[in-house]
């Protein structure tokens, strides 16, 4: 029988106000979690919004622990969180994919373990329910790293996951953000791919992913997404990329990243971040801040990344004006933040 990662989550758990860069030594177990960054404003969400939003992590936040606190291992905490926000039409991941250019959805997602350097990854999807699912069936059951398009497609069937039609994903807002980004396209001066980078942030990215370490010093990190809007000639960011968008290393730190993926390819970012930690002897937070707020910042790139040590230290250093975000240690609350000033 398939093994399954969607689990109950516990109701009504609190979320606390305190400041979402933590640096307490000794967490028995942890996580943190983003749902992607962006033009994220008070004056761009509604409170009702606003609600959800933080409903929806809060809920993905306390899957993770329900795995950690019976002693499960950080892999399968991080996939059980980002399945509730794969789920959920609030993201752009799974069912609230952004669409591409010829209306259709590919998704994209990594997974790596820190104790081995263990990784899976796809890229390009259209019919597999749960892109991160694939991407550990991908890191134990392959003798390779990524897998793209149909072939991973085929894989995901002979290994018995879910499958569902394309239009599965589908979203009356993520149709509406296509027909928008079309428009802008089509009636900038400019050649097409030029015109692209004049769109908004919203329309570029999106993304979400977890990191955790859990009661036996295991590191984990994954990030799965629907892309970029409009996208086209089968173009792949960050998300799926080791290294860019995804990395973990028992010896350093655990990274999932969100943002213009073009750039977080090419610096690197996320293990960028982690080698700043092993050979530098940065802090996370140190090591976050050079890089998002230094390197990628100075580059003309923009997003964010959530951070983890293996003492459970947390940090979430983003460029742009709000990323959905929180983060848990041990049995203490869940502390959840939007907007920029809440750091």
């Amino acid at each position: 029988m398939k093994k399954t990662f969607i689990l109950s989550v516990l109701a009504g758990a609190l979320i606390g106000s305190a400041p979402l860069q933590a640096d307490d030594h000794g967490a028995e177990y942890a996580m943190a979690i983003h749902g992607g960054a962006g033009t994220i404003t008070r004056a761009n969400l509604t409170d009702e919004q606003e609600q959800a939003y933080k409903d929806k992590l809060n809920e993905a936040l306390e899957a993770g622990r329900a795995v950690l606190k019976d002693g499960g291992d950080s892999t399968t905490a991080v996939i059980a969180a980002i399945q509730v926000m794969e789920e959920s039409p609030l993201f752009n991941s799974g069912k609230g994919a952004v669409y591409t250019w010829d209306g259709e959805h590919e998704l994209d997602a990594s997974l790596m373990e820190g104790e081995k350097g263990n990784a899976g990854a796809v890229a390009g999807v259209k019919t597999v329910k749960s892109p991160i699912e694939l991407a550990r069936e991908v890191m134990e059951e392959s003798v390779h790293v990524m897998l793209s398009g149909e072939g991973a497609e085929q894989f995901a069937r002979q290994q018995g996951l879910e499958q569902v039609d394309n239009s599965y994903f589908n979203t009356e807002r993520r149709y509406q953000q296509l027909l928008k980004a079309k428009e802008k396209i089509k009636a900038s001066e400019q050649p097409e791919q030029q015109a692209w980078e004049y769109l908004d942030l919203d329309y570029k990215y999106g993304t979400v992913g977890a990191v955790a370490v859990d009661k036996n010093g295991l590191l984990s990190a994954g990030t799965s997404t629907g892309g970029m809007t409009a996208k086209r000639y089968g173009r792949i960011g960050d998300s799926p990329i080791i290294g860019a968008g995804t990395w973990a290393d028992n010896d350093s730190c655990a990274v999932s990243a969100t943002g213009h993926g073009e750039y977080f390819i090419r610096f690197h970012v996320a293990a960028n971040i982690c080698s700043r930690v092993k050979y530098k002897g940065l802090s996370v937070s140190e090591a976050g801040d050079e890089v998002i707020h230094g390197v990628l910042e100075q580059a003309g790139g923009t997003g964010g990344v959530i951070i983890i040590d293996a003492d459970g230290n947390v940090a979430m250093p983003f460029n742009t004006e709000g990323m959905y975000r929180g983060y848990f240690k041990g049995d203490g609350n869940t502390h959840i933040a939007i907007y920029n000033e809440e750091e």
